[in-house]
């Protein structure tokens, strides 16, 4: 079937998924004026229903529930469950999902055979991504958690429209992300949110006089993206180069830096969403855009802060890790996911008025990002073609000088991808990057930590 008959019957299959969306935004909108009893209390209720669901679908989680009873369960329980980690996710991939209609196997050949993001028979889509870790990820989202992750990325920018008194009436959204599949970034951030809004989605991965001339045709009123390209689009608009004037940003997958955040309003004094998620998770937190931080989704995410063993730590102690618990999962269900973050929780209430919880702007891994002179190259830039390819399992990425050395456990084909890294890194600025990739058995891990440093900058 052609590429573009693959993309009608998506289109008319999402038409309905985003109707869905909608629908259920109003829900979503009302809750985050809830108050902290009835947070906690629908959060509860909402862990019990996936503990209970987990145990009698999944093999997996009904093994590490032996000593818990999902109907009395608190979130204070959830500590006495071993902490899930991404290799054993997917290691375990088979054992852990919940519907009988897909298989690791079947995901894998949806992935090999889509030629534009699609849907399963079952309605499942199915996504890969290399993530911050670098161990290649497969992952599966079903109809409702589609629904749920769309609105929670959404409803703060829905709620500050409706109370800013003027919200825009033909809103034009530009999206920056992937583009293509496998990513999940594309669908789940190309969403209009209003009958009159239009979308337009811009390969983030493209070179970036190209990006800058895409925007400035499409003249959006919003703008939706990773951090570091909306970033360099504000600095581009300052300098003359760009003559836009969204009236809201709504950044993600990438920390936004403090940078970026000042270019962004000295270019356009647009209130600023952060979103920090995850392709398991989903959404995670969410910038309301008037208070310091991101807004915790406790309705649909518990996140846990611990110590190296796994222990939650109070509000004020240090952690070194961050677990989190996905609500809304219920195919592939994510249980004390060790998400590699370092948060900080931020002390009392938001000037907008929401009970839910804060937490500091993620600092994530940018020191991950790689610096040539005056150029800088994000990690996303590697990643996005490693982390991507189902022949390479897991990657180690060390600078060089004049680009790269690159270790992969797998068996690509070499030259396919070290000529795709070119064009990526050349898309940064770098006119002629020196790629040497290496394909080997395995990469040394920290031997105190089992820990794995997937970005290895010059100084090191």
């Amino acid at each position: 079937m052609p590429a573009e008959d693959w993309k009608a019957a998506y289109a008319r299959l999402r038409a309905a998924h985003l109707s869905a969306v909608r629908a259920s935004l109003e829900d979503h909108v009302a809750r985050l004026a809830w108050p902290r009893e009835r947070i906690e209390r629908y959060q509860a209720e909402r862990l019990r229903s996936l503990l209970g669901f987990a145990r009698e679908r999944s093999p997996f989680h009904s093994a590490r529930m032996a000593d818990v009873d999902p109907t009395t369960a608190t979130v204070d329980d959830l500590a006495r469950l071993p902490v899930m980690v991404k290799q054993e996710a997917q290691d375990e991939w088979d054992r852990i999902v919940t519907s009988p209609g897909i298989d690791r196997a079947g995901a894998e050949r949806v992935l090999a055979e889509q030629r534009w993001f699609s849907y399963t028979p079952a309605r499942h889509q199915v996504f890969s991504s290399g993530g911050s870790s670098g161990v290649r990820g497969v992952y599966v989202w079903d109809w409702e958690q589609f629904v749920t992750l769309a609105c929670l990325a959404w409803r703060w920018q829905v709620r500050a429209e409706r109370a800013s008194g003027s919200p825009v009436r033909r809103a034009r959204l530009v999206v920056l992300e992937a583009g293509e599949p496998p990513h999940a970034s594309t669908p789940l951030f190309d969403v209009a949110t209003g009958p009159s809004a239009s979308t337009v989605v811009i390969p983030a991965s493209a070179p970036f006089d190209r990006v800058l001339e895409a925007v400035a045709e499409a003249r959006p009123t919003h703008l939706v993206g990773y951090a570091s390209v909306i970033g360099r689009l504000a600095r581009a608009a300052s300098a003359g180069s760009l003559d836009i004037g969204p009236v809201r940003v709504s950044t993600n997958s990438e920390p936004l830096t403090k940078e970026d955040r000042k270019a962004i309003d000295t270019a356009w004094g647009a209130p600023v969403h952060n979103l920090w998620g995850s392709t398991e998770i989903g959404v995670q937190a969410v910038g309301c855009g008037l208070g310091d931080g991101l807004h915790v989704c406790e309705d649909e995410v518990i996140l846990e802060r611990v110590d190296p063993a796994g222990r939650p730590v109070g509000p004020d102690e240090p952690a070194v890790r961050t677990l989190a618990t996905g609500l809304a999962g219920r195919t592939f269900p994510f249980i004390r996911y060790d998400l590699g973050d370092e948060v900080t929780l931020l002390p009392g209430r938001c000037e907008c008025g929401s009970a839910m919880l804060r937490v500091g702007d993620i600092a994530g891994r940018r020191d991950d990002d790689f610096r040539y002179g005056e150029r800088t190259v994000p990690a996303s830039a590697f990643r996005h073609v490693l982390g991507t390819d189902p022949l390479i399992s897991e990657y180690q990425v060390r600078q060089t000088a004049g680009g790269a050395d690159v270790l992969v456990v797998g068996a690509p084909d070499v030259s396919a991808v070290s000529a795709a890294l070119v064009s990526s890194l050349r898309s940064y600025g770098l006119a002629h990057p020196e790629i040497d990739l290496r394909p080997v058995d395995r990469i040394p891990r920290n031997a105190a930590t089992g820990k794995l440093k997937r970005f290895i900058p010059l100084s090191d």
